[in-house]
């Protein structure tokens, strides 16, 4: 993954960058596809903000933060970021693992086993489940 830094109206750090770089580099656990990073580190008199861009294949998440620091505006961006991604990747895991369908979760359906009618139940008290279940008897 290509990582480009680039600060506008101020200087960074070399050890500020270095830490943005490990810190953008560890989003990589999140997704496989993450083809390149943009942070962009604005200075306007005391307040700073980062600003970071990823590119996945097919996506592109950003992320904008503002401190009185530019190693906290990073940080803070970059956490921004990772929570996007772990909402990315639980999203990716579900649907590859059948959980999502059509927008819906299939708790929300009902299926009933071979041989059996599906009732749906959801919504109804349980005294009245029970006398469903007797008339159809």
């Amino acid at each position: 993954m290509q990582i480009h830094t680039t600060a506008r109206h101020c200087e960074l750090d070399p050890e500020v960058r270095l830490t943005a770089q490990t810190r953008i580099e560890k989003l990589g656990r999140y997704a496989r596809d993450l083809q390149e990073a943009h942070l962009i580190v604005t200075g306007e008199g005391y307040r700073y903000t980062a600003e970071i861009t990823l590119r996945l294949k097919g996506r592109e998440l950003v992320s904008r933060e503002q401190a009185d620091e530019a190693a906290l505006a990073v940080d803070r961006a970059a956490g921004r970021l990772e929570r996007q991604l772990r909402r990315l990747k639980d999203y990716r895991v579900d649907r590859k693992r059948g959980r999502i369908v059509n927008g819906r979760a299939p708790e929300d359906s009902v299926i009933a086993p071979a041989g059996e009618r599906a009732t749906e139940t959801s919504g109804i008290a349980d005294d009245d489940v029970e006398f469903l279940e007797a008339e159809e008897e």
